[in-house]
């Protein structure tokens, strides 16, 4: 169980395939930014307001500092280990098959949700955006059964067909990926520019109605609670950290650009959070008996079917930045809110099932899952067997859950993984102090700690639901583990092979993450 893929065998193929190191301190803050600007901010807004209130200004900061040090500790591994492959291929190299394999499990929840909660939130704009010219879906087709619908059906179809796209072999240029990023960050500007003149004061009272943990009320609610929210709108921060083999002085360039893409993208977040809370408010909805309603909930879907469209809350609406901008009467832009994430958001559903699929595979070539699963289609050359049964998973997800519950599943696998690469940087610093680090974390003993404290934070402030399908889904995985993996895995075997940089390996996620 205990048994690792060889450092050094990881690092002799990895210098097979070099990259060149051209990337400047500029090139990594814009690739950060690409990476982190997206969905979260766009669909998780009514949900961090709802669980927070205007105090979720400060949610975003603490989540902002979490990824901070994570990234730090992120980033000294990651050039160490300089394959692309992800906190499965650094745990193996580290602290042995049984805890890569919880990660991988984890990241396979992580990505596939992500890719779930993504699908819902492009449903909401595209919803929003068919009632604004006038027409509208039945409401047992637009939402889940937890909204008082049956199936919410456009989510499920831009899962499948994305993933039918997968399977034929379709992927993004790196430029499409930069229009994409622009055509984001202009819609946000743009909201920020129109919603800040028509700020009010007095809707920012009172600034924290759930305190810092929830008063009470349950886990997940809170200034904390929605930290651990919105985290999902932070997560491709990694992005900088594993283009650490691509970077000029990585030891210099990779802080100033992970602190620089974190802090720009902050205080982007603050600006949208403070321009959405003055326009229209932002004070979560209680039940009768003054009970705070969760975000998702029945209770808060069927007091938010009281209000007019344009009379509902912050809290209620499917599409938050594009709904602020028609209360305040800016309807047209509003559509192009509206547009910017009906064009955007499908590219972040392919890349984060490119994710998804390439952790499959790469577990699968490794023997701990079967080999069939990394089968490559002879025509369209993609494992189109693991992207089907992933998009199925995905769109079924979609389908029946609410955003706000998808993303804070997925937060809960992102959080361990960070929470393990923490772990494992302190072990090879006390192991192998001698091993080159072309990065290496400052203050590792307080960087690494902070790192382990504030994931660990989060996860503990998830709602208790979330926090417990980790623990489940990891129990499954072990049962798969001991009932296949440990007898199949080829390092158990005495083969160390570096799929991570197989010819046929599908691409790993590429900027815009979420």
């Amino acid at each position: 169980m205990w048994r690792v893929k060889s450092l050094d065998a990881i690092l002799a193929s990895a210098e097979k395939k070099s990259l060149t190191r051209s990337l400047g301190p500029v090139q990594l803050t814009l690739l950060g930014v690409g990476a982190i600007i997206g969905t979260g901010i766009f669909v998780l807004t009514s949900e961090a307001a709802q669980k927070a209130g205007p105090g979720m200004m400060w949610s975003f900061v603490i989540a902002a500092a979490v990824c901070a040090v994570a990234a730090l500790c992120y980033s000294e591994i990651a050039s160490m280990v300089p394959v692309s492959g992800s906190a499965y291929t650094y745990t193996y190299a580290v602290m042995g098959e049984l805890l890569a394999w919880m990660v991988g499990w984890a990241l396979i929840l992580e990505y596939a949700v992500a890719a779930s909660a993504v699908s819902v939130g492009w449903s909401g704009y595209f919803i929003g955006l068919l009632q604004s010219w006038g027409i509208s879906l039945p409401h047992a087709l637009s939402v889940g059964p937890y909204a008082g619908g049956v199936v919410n059906l456009p989510a499920l179809l831009i899962a499948l067909l994305i993933t039918g796209l997968l399977m034929i072999g379709t992927s993004e240029s790196a430029r499409v990926n930069a229009v994409l990023v622009a055509i984001k960050v202009t819609a946000l500007t743009v909201f920020i520019v129109l919603t800040l003149p028509v700020l009010k004061g007095a809707n920012f009272t009172p600034f924290t109605p759930n305190g810092w943990f929830g008063d009470g009320h349950g886990a997940g609610l809170g200034v904390v609670g929605a930290a651990a929210s919105i985290f999902f709108a932070y997560v491709g921060f990694d992005a900088v950290s594993t283009a650490a083999e691509e970077t000029k002085n990585p030891q210099r360039n990779v802080p100033i650009g992970l602190i620089a893409s974190l802090g720009i993208c902050t205080i982007f977040y603050l600006l949208v959070a403070a321009g959405a809370i003055g326009a229209i408010g932002a004070q979560p909805l209680v039940g009768a008996g003054g009970e705070v309603l969760h975000a998702g909930s029945s209770a808060l879907a069927a007091q938010c079917a009281t209000y007019s469209s344009l009379q509902e809350p912050l809290v209620c609406s499917r599409e938050a930045l594009a709904h602020v901008l028609r209360v305040v009467g800016h309807e047209r832009i509003g559509d192009f809110i509206g547009i910017a994430a009906f064009l955007a958001l499908p590219s972040v559903i392919l890349i984060m099932l490119f994710g998804q699929t390439r952790i499959f595979f790469v577990m699968a070539r490794d023997g701990l899952l079967p080999g069939f699963l990394a089968t490559i289609h002879p025509k369209w050359k993609t494992p189109h067997i693991v992207t089907m049964i992933t998009g199925v998973a995905v769109a079924i997800f979609a389908a029946f859950l609410p955003v706000g519950k998808l993303a804070d599943i997925s937060n809960s696998g992102t959080l361990f993984a960070f929470f393990m690469v923490a772990i494992a940087v302190m072990i090879l610093r006390v192991t192998q102090p001698e091993r080159h680090r072309p990065f290496r974390t400052p203050l590792i003993w307080v960087i690494a700690p902070l790192a382990v404290i504030g994931t660990l934070g989060l996860f503990f402030n998830l709602p208790t639901e979330s926090q417990l399908v980790l623990p489940i889904w990891g129990a499954i995985g072990l049962l798969v583990y001991f009932a296949y993996g440990y007898r199949k895995s080829h390092v158990g075997r005495g083969l160390t092979e570096i799929h991570e940089t197989d010819d046929d390996a599908p691409p790993p996620p590429v900027p815009p993450i979420r």
